[in-house]
Parts: C-alpha cells; sequence; structure tokens
C-alpha cells in the first residue's frame, strides 16, 4: 500500500498490523468507532479484536467492551464482536442479525439513543470515559489532520475525548473524497452554547478534515477493505403506491401554497420505500429541490444526476455497489454538491426545524391515534433502533411515516388499536402513508384521526375489525378523548403470538 495516504512523517512511523493494535485495547474498556449506515467504519481492527476476545474466552478468561459507534455498521464490526461475546453494551444503533440475536435473548445490553444525542451526551459524561477511539479515515495530511471517509458520524467527539487513538487508513477509500466534509467545532456545552450559523442546506460551516492530538494515536493500520454495500431491491408495487400517494399530497400541498415549488429539505430513511419516493419526485417533474439528512442512498444520486436536486447535506452513505462505483467515477460533480457533516450538525433539531425539513421515516405500526412504533416487534423484540427518525420527526416541517399495510404475508397489521411501543408520539406525527393510502393528520383530534387511518391506511382485512374496535371504544372505555377498552389494546399483539395470525381464527 502507498504511504501517500500517510503523509504525516510521525504518524507513519506508528503503522502496525491490526492484531498489534487490537492488543492495545483493553478488558472492560469503553471503545468509540467509527462508521454510519455501513461506511467509513474501520475493517481490520475490530476483526483481530474479535480474534483476541476468543482468544480469552477459550482460556477461561472474560473480555468484553462497550461500544459506541456512530449508527450502525457492518459484519466485520458489529457481527464478529458480538459472535465471541466481546459487547457487554452497545449504543446508539445497530442491524446487525447477530448483534441483534444476543439483545433479544437478553445476553448484550443495548441502549437506544436518538442519533442527535449521542455527541453531546458523551461529552456530558453520561456514557462514562471514552478509553479507546478506532477511526476510519481516507487519508493523513501532513499537520497530521484527519481525512474522514465515507461518513463522518461522532468521529468528531471520538477523536476529543477518547484517551488513546487508533486509525485506520483505508486506501479503499476515494482519495477524492478530500473536500466533501465539513466538521464544525463550534459546539460548545451548556451554559456557552451559541447558534449554529448554518441557514442552507450546502452552507459549510467548519473544516474539511479532523484535528486529533497527534501524541494520542498510538497506533496506525493500513486497509484496503470495502464499505459494506447492501444491493436495493427493485421497488414493489406497494412501494410504488405509496410513493405515488405521497408525491400526489406533496404537489397538492404547492397548488396550496402551503409548500414552494422546490419544496423544502428533504430527509429520508433508507430502504426501498424512500428510494421510491425519490424516484417518484423525478418522474413527477419537481426540481431544484435540496436534502438535509443522514445519509445519502442511490435515489439520491440519482436525483443530483438528472437536476432534480440541487445538493445535499449528510453524515453518510448507503450505496449499493452499483452506485458506489458510480460515486467514486464522477466524484469531482458530486463533490460540489453533497456536504458529509457531524452527526451532531446532521441531526441537530435546532437545524431541523430552521430549515423545516420534510422528514420521511418508515415505522413497524402504527395505531389509531398516530403513535408510531419503529423499532419493536410485538413490543419488546428490538428490530434496530430509533436512529434519526426522532430528531427529524419531533423538529420537521412534515414529519410523515410509511410502511406497507400489513407484514409477515399479511399476519400481521401496521395499524393496530394501540402501538406495542412508542418512539415517536401521535404529537410528533403529521402524516401516515400505506398503499392502501395517505392520513393527513394534521389539526386533528384523537377521534378524527382513528376514523381517518381506519379508512385510508388499514389494509381490507383488518379495516373492520379496526373500526369494530374503535366503536366499541366509543361506548366503553373509561373516557371518551381517546377512547381505549384496556382489556383489547394489545389483543392483537398477543394473538399473533399465540396463533402466528391478527387474524381472528388466524
Amino acid at each position: 500500500m502507498s504511504s501517500e495516504r500517510i503523509l504525516d512523517s510521525r504518524l507513519r512511523e506508528r503503522v502496525v498490523s491490526a492484531a498489534e493494535a487490537a492488543d492495545l485495547i483493553q478488558p472492560g474498556e469503553t471503545v468509540a468507532m467509527s462508521g454510519f449506515t455501513g461506511s467509513g467504519y474501520p475493517k481490520q481492527v475490530p476483526l483481530a479484536l474479535a480474534e483476541r476476545i476468543d482468544r480469552y474466552h477459550q482460556a477461561g478468561q472474560p473480555f468484553q467492551i462497550r461500544l459506541l459507534t456512530g449508527a450502525s455498521t457492518a459484519p466485520e464490526l458489529d457481527g464478529v464482536l458480538a459472535k465471541v461475546d466481546g459487547i457487554a453494551l452497545r449504543l446508539p444503533f445497530q442491524a446487525d442479525p447477530d448483534a441483534r440475536k444476543r439483545i433479544n435473548d437478553g445476553r448484550l445490553e443495548y441502549m437506544d439513543t436518538h442519533l442527535s444525542h449521542v455527541a453531546q451526551h458523551t461529552w456530558f459524561g453520561f456514557y462514562g470515559d471514552i478509553d479507546t477511539a478506532v477511526i476510519e479515515v481516507s487519508s493523513i495530511r501532513a499537520d497530521g489532520s484527519l481525512v474522514p471517509a465515507t461518513s463522518v458520524g461522532n468521529n468528531k467527539t471520538w477523536l476529543d475525548l477518547a484517551r488513546k487513538v487508533i486509525i485506520e487508513v483505508n486506501e479503499w477509500q476515494p482519495r477524492d473524497v478530500e473536500g466533501m466534509h465539513d466538521v464544525y467545532y463550534g459546539t460548545a456545552l451548556p451554559p456557552h452554547r451559541k447558534p449554529i450559523p448554518l441557514v442552507n442546506p450546502n452552507d459549510r460551516i467548519g473544516e474539511t478534515a479532523l484535528r486529533c492530538d497527534p501524541d494520542k494515536i498510538v497506533a496506525v493500520v493500513r486497509t484496503d477493505a470495502a464499505d459494506r454495500n447492501s444491493p436495493f431491491n427493485p421497488p414493489d408495487a406497494a412501494s410504488e403506491q405509496i410513493a405515488a400517494y405521497l408525491i400526489e399530497f406533496l404537489q397538492r400541498e404547492v397548488s396550496r401554497g402551503r409548500l414552494p415549488a422546490q419544496l423544502l429539505p428533504l430527509q429520508s430513511g433508507v430502504g426501498n420505500i424512500p428510494n421510491a419516493v425519490l424516484a417518484g419526485l423525478a418522474a413527477s417533474g419537481f426540481r431544484d429541490l435540496t436534502a438535509y439528512t443522514e445519509v445519502i442512498q442511490d435515489g439520491m444520486l440519482d436525483l443530483l444526476r438528472d437536476g432534480t436536486l440541487k445538493h445535499a447535506s449528510c453524515t453518510g452513505f448507503a450505496l449499493s455497489p452499483e452506485a458506489n462505483e458510480e460515486f467514486k467515477r464522477n466524484l469531482d460533480f458530486y463533490r460540489s454538491r453533497i456536504v458529509m457533516r457531524t452527526q451532531e450538525i446532521s441531526n441537530h433539531p435546532e437545524i431541523i426545524r430552521r430549515l423545516g425539513c420534510i422528514c420521511m421515516n418508515g415505522m413497524i405500526e402504527a395505531d389509531l391515534y398516530g403513535n408510531v412504533n419503529s423499532t419493536h416487534v410485538m413490543g419488546s423484540r428490538i428490530q434496530n433502533g430509533i436512529g434519526g427518525s426522532g430528531d427529524f420527526a419531533r423538529n420537521g416541517y412534515l414529519s410523515i411515516f410509511l410502511s406497507p399495510s400489513t407484514a409477515k404475508q399479511g399476519s400481521i397489521s401496521a395499524l393496530v388499536p394501540m402501538v406495542s411501543h412508542v418512539d415517536h408520539t401521535e404529537h410528533d406525527v403529521s402524516i401516515i402513508v400505506t398503499e392502501q393510502g395517505l392520513a393527513d393528520l394534521r389539526g386533528l383530534s384523537p377521534k378524527q384521526r382513528a376514523r381517518l387511518l381506519i379508512e385510508r391506511c388499514t389494509h381490507p382485512d383488518y379495516r373492520d375489525l379496526l373500526a369494530d374496535y374503535y366503536d366499541r371504544a366509543l361506548h366503553h372505555s373509561y373516557g371518551r378523548h381517546t377512547p381505549h377498552l384496556l382489556a383489547e389494546a394489545l389483543s392483537w399483539h398477543q394473538r399473533w403470538l399465540d396463533t402466528g395470525s391478527m387474524q381472528p381464527g388466524g
């Protein structure tokens, strides 16, 4: 591997193997690693650390770490450490099946946290000291500053607060990504905070590289390994119908003067439904849009190429292999249109509210009154985590939640009498869309919301059941403001657990 990626001669002298670097991490440490939705995470040190932990366990010796990241990472980090039972506590977000199984089996403690809170809570000391940071970068400049890779996440905070730092310099990452980042060093702790001077999604308010005291950097590891690139499936009929309802709604808002022709900055969760929505925006003739979001995925690259999107702000990428190759081939084009920020800025509630973001996120279920569960299956089994959806839902101009109306071959309804877990209260939910229709909940009382959700969003197989529950609740609940039959409110979930279907007789 070329030493051109490590231009600081002091740090070039600290190049070691991944195994030697992993030996510097001790049992019981709190370790903060880079990575956000499978981009920019360290590739080799976690593997070597997992092998070391496994050797300890084979010898009957305990070895676990507390693991903090930006968001989800990849099998080479979360997966390998989970498989050897090397993680005592994980936060703030995960999407790895091995980690998820251990969390739901009760063998791994997990703290599901709003992504905008992680950096400030670390500064506040809520998670204790950061012993070691393991950060992937694309290069090290001659002055020792660190050029981030394909995500920024919480890396600034990890480098600021960690007692010791291990750097992975990954030559797979495009060298030309330099200049795309915007690392803001103007945040402060209460009571010394000042307004963040960002008023447009493409504003640059910071630096293009990360600072780190070179004396804290104890090891540098050279790598050449790809980000985790998961292909996106083509949108199915349900996703396309959801997208169509949402595009029609946005067009109507423009015609009524409640949105400008260029809309407001878009935030989009990851997945096939958001990609279908993005494709629908282009096909519907929208132009000169902007995005202020966490993650750039395939659909946003498409919009940037065809001119639908002028520019986009994010903290990381989640690209398919094909989209990643397109990104690398045309980096000069994207560098002038994409800004990558620290996670505490990309998800900052003040900025989201100031910009008036249109926020589009997925959900597991919603109830009659618009409360949304986006994290737990049947109330107790974590899926991934709340991620940044809460940051955007509570503070955006429009808070939109998208989902097919059923799951598991129709055995589960996405609209239920009462959600089995609440991530987003009815106060933070504006719009719910399924392939059945769109419910605009703004300005409606709880009972008005219930009628609209039953009519517009519920699958026909469950519509009469939900209407029957609501009608009986109107007459027999303790109060009439938000009618519920407490003995039945979660009966649909229990029925699925007992019989495999929410349908009676299923």
